[in-house]
């Protein structure tokens, strides 16, 4: 399935976006599904992850300052200038600054995996990431698009986020590798764990475009001019990141994880915020949350195969 998983994506977005489109209401009742699958997705990958090296992984400051530096000092920079080569109107503009400047901090460790770069380092950063983005989104809100908008930030769906999609699976991941070790019960277990990543991601794509395609659809006139956006950032980042990358000095597995840190951005997880919204915000914001989910992810599927064959090759 690891050889096939592109297609295996692929296929698993066209049949969310008919169902999503040909049905409505199973689109619909599919959203209250996400956060649960994308908890087993994480939790399937952090089985597979050698926790007792984490210890190592945080103590690589090169990395965390490489990945700081790329999602908060150069990824705002590359936004704004975006949204300026691209104006957009002020909801759509509230939706794309929630979702571009806050780094994903779910399933990208899933995709830095696939990208033959080293998912250890991405998840030991996590923590970090999620405690900077809390404490400056609402100052680049600020700094971006004025006082007001920034005061529309709510707290409390983006910690629940964290703790459902984070927290939960990483504690049982951790539970099982420590009860499993020694036993062959245990061991058979984890054997079968190894083989969810791929079906729970294809699973994952389902579920998301299904239940959030129609946004985008209903209000496509509006939010089809954001799309320029989004696919020059995800051209830009990996040749910024690149850049980055040789600054820091890092190594071939911790280039891949930043590439993928500064492109992979927090849709699934800031959704709950843009519908937090006031109502003459929220649809919009969504929708423009949505797309950016949409291009990403088609977005992820080339860069499993360039940035490991283009970007940055094995020596």
């Amino acid at each position: 399935m690891e050889k096939q998983q592109t297609w295996f994506y692929i296929v698993a977005l066209l049949v969310g976006a008919a169902i999503g489109l040909g049905n409505a209401e199973w689109g619909s009742a599919l959203h209250h599904t996400v956060s649960p699958v994308l908890a087993i997705l994480l939790y399937s990958m952090f089985t597979q992850i050698p926790f007792l090296q984490l210890k190592q992984s945080l103590s690589n400051l090169r990395f965390i300052g490489a990945v700081l530096t790329a999602n908060f000092v150069v990824v705002p920079v590359i936004v704004s200038l975006l949204t300026w080569i691209f104006p957009q109107s002020p909801a759509v503009l509230i939706g794309v600054y929630l979702v571009l400047l806050t780094p994903c901090i779910d399933y990208v460790i899933v995709f830095t995996q696939l990208g033959r770069g080293n998912e250890k380092l991405m998840l030991a950063v996590t923590p970090i990431l999620f405690v900077v983005q809390m404490v400056l989104l609402p100052l680049y809100l600020w700094l971006l698009t004025g006082e007001e908008a920034a005061q529309l930030m709510k707290v409390g769906p983006f910690v629940e986020a964290f703790l459902v999609l984070i927290v939960i699976p990483l504690i049982l991941a951790i539970l099982t590798q420590v009860l499993s070790r020694g036993r062959a019960v245990g061991e058979k277990l984890m054997d079968a764990a190894a083989w969810l990543p791929v079906p729970m991601m294809a699973l994952a794509l389902i579920v998301v475009v299904a239940s959030q395609i129609g946004k985008v659809y209903s209000d496509f006139a509006i939010v089809v001019n954001v799309i320029p956006v989004y696919v020059s950032f995800l051209i830009l980042m990996p040749f910024l990141s690149r850049l980055v990358a040789l600054l820091f000095r890092l190594d071939i597995g911790a280039g891949r994880a930043l590439i993928f840190s500064s492109a992979t951005r927090n849709s699934l997880v800031v959704l709950p915020l843009a519908l937090a919204l006031p109502e003459e915000w929220a649809t919009i914001a969504a929708a423009a949350i949505v797309t950016q989910t949409i291009v990403e992810l088609a977005g992820e599927l080339i860069y499993i195969r360039l940035v490991p064959s283009f970007f940055i090759r094995d020596k």
